[in-house]
Parts: structure tokens; C-alpha cells; sequence
């Protein structure tokens, strides 16, 4: 064997091992997870202060534990009430009993005393992350609402069944056991569970048609309802981590049609979903054929010169990026690619729905990208030429685990109670995937390297581009509860552009924030704006000032697209020859057992 073969065999054990590791640590890199508690527990060992305040709490812990069994924590201990008594896992009136209000009280107390064991000085920023998320992780995993002989809800609602709750959680487990093997199975993707709500009969059945396709996307246009349109047609680009049709839902709950009823000329992108075969497809890619090539098939179409744009996610930072990189004074683009500037639309506006455009503080979402991470990430890309919808999905999962997993288990498996599914959690089992170098590419340089907002991304033919470039008036969108793109992270947009922006701050996380049709019950925004040479406001006072309405922000979205809109004109007809098929198109439907 030459030493050449010798270096390939021994890479190949070292990626294997490495790719095995990860498995067992939920894809994860394990020298991440090792450098970061050992960077707390050297600072710790350093610390004999803290110790000694550490010690302390726990003597007092051990000795609550080890009085009475029904005397409580006193209730004026302001760290002894960590979780409020609105937690949803304790709020069945059962736990206020005998023994398992004790059981509770110190399960509270000992998360406060976690998180204050957690709070270690000199700990690195990121080290601290990783410690306190996955110090989190481990205790809602040991809450007593989790296990059957301490909850005494289950343990109730198995008494007054007579252990049918038990016997149907049982067999709803075996069922999901069941079907995550038929899932993981070498089968082609004709075995996949099929979805709870089908897609172009339940979901994503607004009126349109596909009228332009290449390898990346395809572009819907929808069918005008009203008699009259706006002149300026609409180009949406979701996030290509997901389903396009997040925002083509039910009837009653579709973005897509909800702006079509308000008489604007609606185009959606719909991505690809990638195989092994797509791996070389990177984020230049995504940027000329994707975003630049829409806006040209959008311009081509209805001949307008202007177009009002809407990004969701990863699609709002992708769509970030070209605008910036057109507002240059010569903007240029990939001489490989077919459009030029003069192909290209003017912005009228631009809207980020949830979408990142400074990435140096990503949120929980952080704890899974340092360089170890993505060096196990490059390795398991290398074997399959993507990132899986299914491990992408599951770090989703793990970032909401106190509601998705281990709520939902006990609901399903303790209590034995139905899941009530809807439409959203339909789509959310509709995985997509990422091709190897476009998700390396966007994990180092937007996330790792924020050069983004440093100025430093750089786009073909255009050079580095700055956002400070962008001149169309801007709405900015962020949504209270999110884990993904936190609200204050994507406020940051404030300090990189000089130009008009409405930002709005929606009720609820990442998906049903944005989810949030007129009549939903419980919805409700703040909304300010600012103009050219605006100043800086921290994101705390403009929370604190920010004016809060009732309702929904897509009828604020719509009156600020209606108030930089020209008058009314008659629809664009949909011509024969463009047509390459119906709405919801092809791409749309691929999906993968992985």
C-alpha cells in the first residue's frame, strides 16, 4: 500500500469514527461538548469563591430535601421560584398535592441552583452557551412531569381509565417507534409517511402557474382574484432550509393568498429540494440562479419595472444580499449567468420576515456552530453530498425540547392522549435538504464569520458587498418567542443600512409569528419607523416606546406595501408559452426518506 493509499485509509477510519461519535451525540460534535464543559469546569476549579457559593446553595437544597416531605420551599425565597407557577408542565391543580408539590418545589429549586453553577466568570461566550443550553436540555429531560410514577396527572387520569390512557400511550409509542424505523430504512421515498395534510389539495392550492424553471428553482405565479392590481408584482423568497409553502398554507391561514385578495400580482419562489448529485451547488448559486434569475422571470413576465420583494429566514438574508449587491453604484453579476443588470427590476420595497443579517448573536441556534461542529458537519456532508431534512429538523426540535419532545411525549405516551394535528405541524414533517457547499459555505461565512455585516460576503462580478447599499424602503419583521432568529438580532439591521425601515416585533416564534392571518386569535405586533440618517435605538427602549396593536401585522404589511405602490392597474395575463405547469409545481413534491 503506498503512503498515499496508507493517508486515505486513515482518513476515511478517522471520518468513520468521527461520523459514529456524532451519532451518539445527536450530531453533535463531542470535542465541542468536551472543550466546552471543561473550559467551566477549569474556571470553576479557579474560582474558590464561587464554590463556596455553589456549596452553599446545595447545603441548603440537601437540606429542604431532607425535612418533612411536605413542607414546601418558603414561598418569599425569590431563587427558590425559578419557573413560574404558570409552567404548563406543572398547572394541573394535582401537583399542588402531597408529595408531588415537594416533588416540584425542589425539582425549581434545583434548577436555579444549576443555573447559577453555570454562571462561571472567564468562561468563553460560546463555551458558556453550549454549557448552560445543554445544562438546560438535561434537567427538562429529569423534569418530574416526564415519568409516569411522578406525575400525578398521568398517574390520575390512568386510575379513572382503568389503564386505558396507559395501554393507548403504549401503543401510540410502539406506532412512532415503528414508523422511525420504516423512516431510517434503506427504502427509496416511496415508503415515507405520508403527510397529514397533501400537498396541492390541502396545503399550498392558491390558483397559479409555474412559469419559469431552472435546476434550482421554480417560480409560481398566482391568479389575480381581484379586478384591479397593483402595478408593482411581489417576488417572495422563503427560506430554502424549508417548504415554500409555509406561506401557502390553508385557505383561511395563506399569506399567498391573503396578499393576491389585496389585489397584489404574487410570485413565490419554490426551491429544490437536492440529492447527492447537487452537492457542488453553492451559495453564488443560490444567489444568480435562484434570487437573481426570479427577479428577472418576474420582470420578463409582467414587463413592470419596479417589484415590491418579500424574504423569509434564510430566504430574507439571501435576498438581503442581492439587494445590497444591486444597490452598488455599477452593479454587476456573474458572467456565467445569463442576466445582466438591464434584465433586472428596480426595488420599489424590501421585507424581511424573520431573517438574519447580522449573525453575532444567532441565538440558541449558536451552540451548534464553532469549528469542531462544522468540521463533523463537512465530514458527514463529504460521505452523503447534503445536509438531511431530518437532522436539520431534529436541531430544530432539540432547540424547542421542552414543547416538542418531551411535552409532546408525555401527552402522547403517558397520557395517551391524540396529537391534534394542524396544517403547520404537517408541513414541519415535510423536510427539505441542503447541498454540501452551499451549507458549509453559509455556516462559515454568514454564521461563523458574520461576513455579512462586515462587509466581507463577497458576490461574483460585484466584489464584497456592504448592506448600507440598499436604498428601497425597508419593513423588517421579528417575532418575539424566536429560537432561530431572535428579534433583537434581527432589529441589528438598524446600525448596517441608512435607509427608511418600519420594523415590526409579531407575538409568537419563528413559524406561527409569521403565520398569523387576520382573525387569529391572540396575535398582536408593535410597530415604529425610522428614516434616512436615523439615529440608534437599543432594542430594549424601542420595545419599551414601540406602540402595540391588536390584530394582525400582515394587514400593517399590507397597508405599507399599498402606501409605496402606484395606482391600480388591470391584471398581467399569464401567457400560454410561459407556462411550464401548475401550481404547486414539482419541486415541491421530492422528498427523501433520510
Amino acid at each position: 500500500m503506498t503512503s498515499l493509499q496508507q493517508h486515505e485509509a486513515a482518513k476515511s477510519l478517522d471520518e468513520a469514527f468521527h461520523s459514529q461519535l456524532a451519532k451518539m451525540n445527536l450530531g453533535t460534535s463531542p470535542i465541542s461538548l468536551a472543550l466546552a464543559y471543561a473550559d467551566w469546569a477549569l474556571h470553576l476549579a479557579a474560582s474558590p469563591g464561587r464554590q463556596m457559593l455553589l456549596a452553599q446553595g446545595a447545603t441548603a437544597l440537601l437540606q429542604q430535601t431532607l425535612k418533612s416531605p411536605w413542607q414546601r420551599v418558603p414561598a418569599g425565597d425569590a431563587k427558590a421560584t425559578p419557573v413560574s407557577e404558570t409552567d404548563p408542565r406543572f398547572s394541573d391543580s394535582s401537583w399542588s398535592q402531597w408529595p408531588f408539590n415537594t416533588l416540584k418545589e425542589r425539582f425549581k429549586v434545583s434548577e436555579v441552583w444549576w443555573n447559577e453553577a453555570t454562571q462561571v466568570d472567564g468562561v468563553s461566550t460560546h463555551h458558556h452557551n453550549i454549557v448552560d443550553f445543554f445544562t438546560r436540555q438535561w434537567l427538562d429531560a429529569l423534569s418530574p412531569s416526564n415519568w409516569m410514577v411522578t406525575n400525578p396527572e398521568v398517574l390520575q387520569k390512568g386510575r379513572e381509565s382503568q389503564g386505558q390512557s396507559w395501554l393507548k400511550g403504549y401503543q401510540s409509542y410502539a406506532e412512532d417507534l415503528a414508523g422511525y424505523h420504516d423512516s431510517h430504512s434503506p427504502i427509496d421515498s416511496g415508503a415515507l409517511r405520508p403527510l397529514a395534510y397533501e400537498v396541492g389539495k390541502e396545503v399550498a392550492v392558491t390558483p397559479g402557474k409555474v412559469v419559469f424553471r431552472n435546476h434550482l428553482i421554480e417560480l409560481i405565479q398566482y391568479t389575480p382574484t381581484t379586478a384591479k392590481v397593483y402595478p408593482e408584482p411581489l417576488l417572495i423568497v422563503p427560506s430554502c432550509i424549508m417548504k415554500y409553502y409555509i406561506l401557502d398554507l390553508s385557505p383561511h391561514n395563506s399569506m399567498v393568498r391573503y396578499l393576491v385578495s389585496q389585489g397584489h400580482t404574487v410570485f413565490m419562489i419554490s426551491w429544490r429540494n437536492p440529492d447527492a448529485t447537487d452537492r457542488a451547488l453553492s451559495m453564488q448559486d443560490y444567489l444568480h440562479m435562484g434570487v437573481m434569475q426570479a427577479m428577472a422571470a418576474v420582470k420578463l413576465r409582467t414587463g413592470a419595472p419596479r417589484i415590491h420583494s418579500i424574504g423569509y429566514c434564510l430566504g430574507g438574508t439571501l435576498l438581503a444580499i442581492v439587494v445590497a449587491a444591486l444597490g452598488r453604484t455599477d452593479p454587476k453579476v456573474g458572467p456565467e449567468n445569463a442576466v445582466g443588470p438591464e434584465d433586472l427590476p428596480e426595488l420599489a420595497t424590501v421585507t424581511l420576515l424573520a431573517a438574519q443579517t447580522d449573525f453575532s448573536e444567532p441565538g440558541e441556534l449558536g451552540v451548534f456552530i464553532d469549528d469542531d461542529q462544522l468540521q463533523t458537519l463537512r465530514e458527514e456532508m463529504a460521505r452523503t453530498g447534503y445536509f438531511s431534512g431530518r437532522q436539520m429538523a431534529a436541531s430544530f426540535q432539540f432547540l424547542h425540547s421542552r414543547d416538542l419532545i418531551w411535552s409532546r411525549n408525555t401527552r402522547r405516551y403517558l397520557l395517551g392522549q391524540d396529537e391534534v394535528g394542524n396544517d403547520l405541524m404537517s408541513w414541519n414533517a415535510d423536510v427539505t435538504r441542503l447541498p454540501e457547499q452551499m451549507h458549509a459555505q453559509s455556516l462559515s461565512s454568514l454564521f461563523l464569520n458574520n461576513a455579512l455585516a462586515s462587509g466581507h460576503f463577497r458576490v461574483d462580478g460585484v466584489g464584497a458587498v456592504a448592506l448600507m447599499d440598499i436604498k428601497a424602503p425597508m419593513l423588517v419583521v421579528g417575532t418575539v418567542r424566536d429560537h432561530v432568529s431572535p428579534w433583537q438580532s434581527v432589529y441589528k439591521l438598524h446600525l448596517l443600512t441608512d435607509t427608511h425601515m418600519t420594523f415590526v416585533l409579531a407575538a409568537g416564534g419563528h413559524n406561527a409569528g409569521i403565520v398569523s392571518e387576520p382573525g387569529h386569535p391572540h396575535r398582536s405586533y408593535q410597530m415604529d419607523s425610522v428614516e434616512k440618517d436615523h439615529g440608534w435605538t437599543p432594542p430594549d427602549e424601542w420595545v419599551a416606546k414601540a406602540k402595540l396593536h391588536e390584530g394582525s401585522w400582515w394587514e400593517a404589511m399590507h397597508t405599507w406595501l399599498h402606501d409605496r405602490s402606484g395606482a391600480k392597474v388591470s391584471p398581467p395575463v399569464i401567457k400560454r408559452a410561459s407556462v411550464v405547469g401548475e401550481a404547486p409545481g414539482e419541486y415541491v413534491m421530492v422528498r427523501y426518506a433520510d
